[in-house]
């Protein structure tokens, strides 16, 4: 299937969905129950999260041991990418059962075979053995759910290995969002990882519509 076909149909799936149940509209935040179904199936198949997630997976340039946390997996489209490109073991963590159920499906073969690792857990209340260290921890369109979002970013810091990093994307959804509303973004993530002890900060921008944000940064505080 060319990527002209392929965006069709995911175009096309995500249209019939939407006039079929209005209740996905709103599930972003916990999906649940048979809407919650559907807000998973929409999330891996419209064309923009998969080119969102495939991206974060290139800028964070895995490697064959590195540990890698994703905080928010949703129906598990960046994990499968990062099994692609070599990770040595992905975790991860979503609040809800529904995307737990569509992320291990995806990523069942990987699951079998030790290289991922997935449970359903909120930020503030990561389980025993997702400690880390990891080399990389990264999430995608969630933080803006996190509760006490610069005290969480601290606390992953704390989890990161010597050399790691936290990749934190945004692509904002607000209706009639713009270049600058991505922007704006970028600008709070920044505020918000320097608040929780970040260091070495840049940030990337993927052309959607609109913009793609993601601020990289390192763990370490520099010397005194």
């Amino acid at each position: 299937m060319n990527a002209a076909v392929e965006y069709g149909v995911g175009r096309a799936g995500i249209a019939a969905v939407r006039a079929l149940d209005h209740d996905v509209v709103g599930q972003a935040h916990h999906p649940r129950g048979a809407a919650g179904r559907v807000n998973a199936w929409e999330m891996a198949h419209r064309p923009s999260n998969r080119q969102r997630n495939q991206w974060v997976v290139s800028l964070l340039g895995v490697q064959p041991c590195d540990q890698v946390l994703e905080i928010g997996f949703g129906p598990g489209v960046a994990v499968a990418e990062l099994v692609r490109s070599g990770a040595g073991h992905v975790y991860g963590i979503d609040h809800s059962d529904v995307m737990l159920r569509a992320a291990s499906r995806r990523n069942a073969a990987a699951i079998r075979a030790g290289r991922v690792t997935l449970t359903s857990a909120s930020v503030d209340q990561i389980p025993p053995g997702f400690e880390g260290p990891f080399d990389a921890i990264f999430a995608v369109n969630s933080l803006g759910f996190w509760p006490a979002p610069a005290q969480r970013l601290a606390e992953l810091r704390e989890r990161l290995a010597p050399g790691g990093s936290v990749a934190i994307v945004s692509q904002p959804r607000c209706p009639g969002a713009t270049a600058d509303t991505s922007r704006s973004a970028a600008r709070r993530l920044e505020d918000l990882l320097r608040e929780a002890g970040f260091t070495q900060l840049r940030t990337e921008t993927l052309s959607l519509s609109p913009p793609a944000v993601c601020v990289m940064a390192a763990g370490l505080r520099p010397p005194a």
